[in-house]
């Protein structure tokens, strides 16, 4: 698949550190082992402490020199910020700690979905009718951008657009634009009914993949989102 007409920004990856060669203390290093053992879900400071039975002050020194010497690094949790989570350096952090793809360096990355979202649209325009699976290997094919994802987080982006009434969902009648696609299978094309009014889809929930896990008394919600707060100031 040749690359889109839009011009994406990129998502870049992080280099990895070589790991210092200097000798550590045998506290040092049962701190180092247990954390690397985690690999890319790292592990929290009180984690550290239970599971090697050291005191806070121990612990504390100990990561304070695997980080001087470049062996480990501190990731926080995009969910719970308080939450700072011990990794090697080698490791990347799992999509539980940072968000995946959506989230860059700890924040929604809005431009990126809104971006990906336009790319959506633009496909749907261009063959008309499409299932998630074509959106997905069309995406995925090119050549616009770097960034892993799977079908379900593409899945994520529809039912955004779903919502935002700028797509609708239908099953397939095998018929005129549905002739490609096998009779009752879920597809999507654009709405007749889309919003005209600019300031509603300038809402920040329109470009956000999780709308649906936001509710007033959870951990996403709209009391505590600051682009949702960003935009009723505006």
């Amino acid at each position: 698949m040749g690359r889109t007409p839009l011009s994406l920004p990129v998502k870049r990856g992080r280099t990895n550190s070589n790991p210092s060669s200097q000798r550590l203390s045998v506290t040092d290093q049962e701190v180092y082992n247990l954390i690397k053992s985690k690999q890319g879900m790292g592990i929290l400071i009180g984690d550290l402490k239970r599971e090697l039975k050291l005191q806070d002050g121990s612990v504390k020194k100990s990561l304070k020199t695997l980080e001087n010497q470049k062996l480990i690094k501190n990731v926080v949790d995009v969910h719970h910020k308080l939450n700072k989570y011990f990794m090697a350096v080698e490791f990347e952090p799992s999509k539980e700690i940072t968000g995946g793809c959506w989230y860059l360096e700890g924040k929604l990355d809005i431009e990126f979905i809104r971006y990906l979202k336009e790319l959506c649209l633009k496909y749907i325009e261009m063959i008309k009718v499409t299932t998630i699976e074509g959106l997905f290997e069309y995406i995925r094919g090119s050549d616009a951008f770097n960034v892993e994802f799977t079908r379900d987080q593409m899945l994520e982006i529809v039912q955004a657009l779903v919502l935002d009434n700028e797509i609708e969902e239908e099953k397939s009648s095998g018929q005129g634009d549905f002739s490609s696609i096998p009779l009752g299978k879920v597809c999507y094309r654009r709405s007749k009914r889309r919003l005209s009014t600019a300031a509603l889809t300038s809402i920040p929930c329109g470009v956000c993949p999780r709308i649906n896990e936001c509710t007033p008394d959870g951990i996403i919600s709209p009391i505590n989102c600051v682009y949702f707060k960003k935009w009723l100031d505006f």
